[in-house]
């Protein structure tokens, strides 16, 4: 992983004019190279500074949604399947709202096209679905490239303090409503006598 971030950094570095459509373009690339999204974030702070680096981290993962957008309608098997494994792991009506998902994509071991899923799910279509992407994607981005220089450097009990203060918060900002199913309010299971 080391020779890699390096080998990307020269050459985003030595991109001249190139360089931010060249890092850009790494953000789309990410998924094929298992990199994940903090990585090229925490690299954009570092090279082109907290602004600069923020605005082309934000261009980035916001095409990366377009492009997850694009390939869940391109592929609707798939993403039933992804949907399923989604509610294997947290519950069948759960559903995120756009600000839980902002705070859910600053843990950097949850995977970012989850939480893409979980927009796709909650939006009715494509512009709100962009605008949620968007406006989920900016914390992510501002935090990371900005405290980039120092992630790396927090200590182990200091990364779970900031995960166990952000449970609170994904709580207080979820979904007020359930649904439940009608089968499941009333239980209505058939029940077999002897006669």
């Amino acid at each position: 992983m080391e020779y890699l971030s390096a080998y990307l950094m020269a050459i985003i570095e030595s991109g001249g004019l190139f360089a931010p459509l060249l890092f850009i373009g790494f953000h789309l690339l990410r998924p094929i190279f298992f990199l994940p999204v903090v990585f090229i974030c925490i690299s954009g702070g570092i090279i082109f500074g907290a602004v600069a680096g923020t605005l082309y981290s934000i261009i980035g993962i916001t095409l990366s949604s377009l492009v997850f957008y694009r390939m869940a309608k391109w592929m609707p098997k798939t993403v039933d399947k992804l949907v399923r494994m989604k509610q294997k792991l947290v519950g069948d009506n759960s559903r995120f709202t756009t600000s839980q998902v902002a705070l859910l994509r600053l843990v950097p071991f949850i995977h970012f096209h989850l939480l893409s899923l979980c927009i796709l799910e909650i939006s009715v279509n494509f512009k709100e679905y962009m605008r949620s992407s968007f406006i989920s994607n900016i914390p992510m981005a501002i935090l990371y490239t900005s405290v980039g220089k120092w992630i790396s450097s927090f200590s182990p009990v200091m990364v779970i303090g900031l995960l166990l203060a952000l449970l609170p918060c994904i709580y207080l900002l979820r979904r007020k409503e359930i649904s439940i199913k009608w089968e499941e309010f009333f239980n209505t299971k058939t029940v077999k006598t002897d006669a």
